[in-house]
């Protein structure tokens, strides 16, 4: 076993720059953390945390004792004004989440939009990201990906969300909550089909980190009777690409026009055919211009 010094004597954090620094935390392992990301927290006039108690745990561990508040989906648009004047005054503020990237499906996009409009400087010190780990491992195509959150929780709203994504050719990210995982693999499995593989990621740079990898049915079948804890990232390979009627896509164009407008109609098709915006666009306005 090799023996090395990481922090071989006391360091003083150097001075910050005025702005808002969006600082990546660890996913799982509290080592997963950069020095820089370390100095930033330390040395910044303000921590706005997602959870005060969760960030606790490292910036404890790391010794930090800066000012922390928090900053929530249920307070971001109260909140931000107050830390926009904060920066306008000349502050340094960290921005973290409960783990990983910031506004990566947590809080944070209005407080960072609204400091790009006022000119203000924005930071961004990268770190852990699970979508990005999870893709890293999981053994799919990761040249041609796309990132979709959480599917909604009722099972009818889930179903729709992704017959939009039946026909997409990229790799299909998703996180997850332990309790409905075995319900979003199984409407995965009714509408994808059962042989589309998958990739489910779970407990990421912990201890009992591991990937479950099949077809759908297979992961159905698996997670009916497993009991599975800490939220998880679901990879799913995309659709092959197959030869498509024209005709299907271009009758379904004309219909969609017929009561919507001309980019809903547009996003519509091309998100629904896996097809390029700009043909289905062009197209549209051939059809239009029939009609007038």
């Amino acid at each position: 076993m090799s023996k090395y010094y990481i922090f071989a004597k006391e360091f003083i954090a150097p001075k910050l720059e005025k702005g808002l620094y969006i600082v990546a935390t660890p996913i799982g392992n509290l080592r997963d953390i950069s020095l820089r990301a370390l100095e930033v927290l330390a040395n910044a006039d303000l921590i706005i945390c997602e959870d005060t108690r969760t960030s606790a745990k490292l910036l404890n561990h790391y010794g930090i004792k800066t000012k922390r508040l928090a900053f929530h989906e249920h307070n971001e648009r109260e909140k931000t004004n107050s830390i926009i004047k904060r920066l306008e005054t000349g502050q340094s503020v960290a921005l973290i989440s409960d783990a990983g990237t910031p506004l990566i499906n947590d809080p944070g996009f209005v407080l960072v939009r609204q400091a790009r409009e006022r000119g203000l400087n924005i930071f961004s010190l990268p770190g852990a990201c699970a979508l990005i780990a999870a893709l890293s491992i999981a053994g799919l195509p990761s040249d041609n990906f796309s990132f979709h959150g959480f599917l909604p929780p009722k099972a009818g709203a889930r179903k729709n969300a992704l017959e939009k994504l039946k026909n997409n050719s990229q790799t299909l990210i998703f996180y997850e909550s332990p309790r409905r995982l075995s319900k979003t693999i199984d409407a995965m499995k009714d509408v994808f089909g059962e042989q589309r593989e998958v990739a489910i990621a779970l407990e990421i740079s912990k201890k009992f980190e591991r990937v479950m990898r099949g077809s759908l049915v297979e992961l159905s079948e698996t997670l009916s009777d497993t009991q599975i804890k800490g939220e998880a990232v679901i990879l799913v390979s995309g659709a092959k690409e197959i030869e498509l009627d024209e005709n299907i896509w271009k009758n379904e164009l004309k219909n969609a026009l017929r009561d919507k407008t001309l980019k809903s109609s547009v996003d519509e098709i091309a998100t629904k055919f896996n097809l390029k915006r700009k043909k289905v666009y062009d197209e549209a306005l051939k059809i239009k211009q029939k009609k007038s």
